[in-house]
């Protein structure tokens, strides 16, 4: 699993998903990519989910780019625990996605390929995605 070596502060707030990601929402590596429609917290067992679903499907061809990295901890108190007793032990790492945001890109594979590698790897994301290709980001 992804987990950063060090952080500022072991505890953050939760924080807000407000607007949409100014970074990291355009096609950069790869020739196909997929992109967040919604704000959510992505864990790092689902980013691994979504890379070995990438990999299978285009059986290790091609390059696959993670574009996403969690770096924010979420703590969590034991079940059946008495209110107080301060924050919970941490307990796993997300990263926050907000909408237009490029999660994985797939270059030097065949377009339905692609596509379809993509499309296995959204219905892993709890959040809503959409492919989007080269040609397809240069018209918008």
């Amino acid at each position: 699993m992804l987990t950063p070596k060090k952080t500022k502060f072991r505890k953050p707030h939760r924080g807000r998903m407000k607007g949409k990601s100014l970074k990291g929402n355009t096609l950069f590596f790869g020739d196909f990519g997929l992109q967040a429609k919604t704000p959510g917290w992505v864990t790092s067992r689902q980013i691994e989910a979504g890379r070995r679903t990438i990999t299978r499907t285009i059986k290790r061809g091609g390059k696959v780019y993670i574009r996403i990295f969690p770096h924010k901890p979420v703590t969590a108190i034991a079940a059946e625990t008495r209110m107080g007793s301060g924050k919970g032990s941490l307990d796993y790492w997300v990263a926050v996605i907000k909408p237009q945001r490029i999660l994985y890109e797939i270059k030097g594979v065949p377009g339905i390929l692609a596509s379809r590698a993509l499309q296995l790897a959204g219905y892993k994301m709890p959040v809503q995605t959409k492919i989007i290709s080269l040609e397809t980001s240069q018209n918008d």
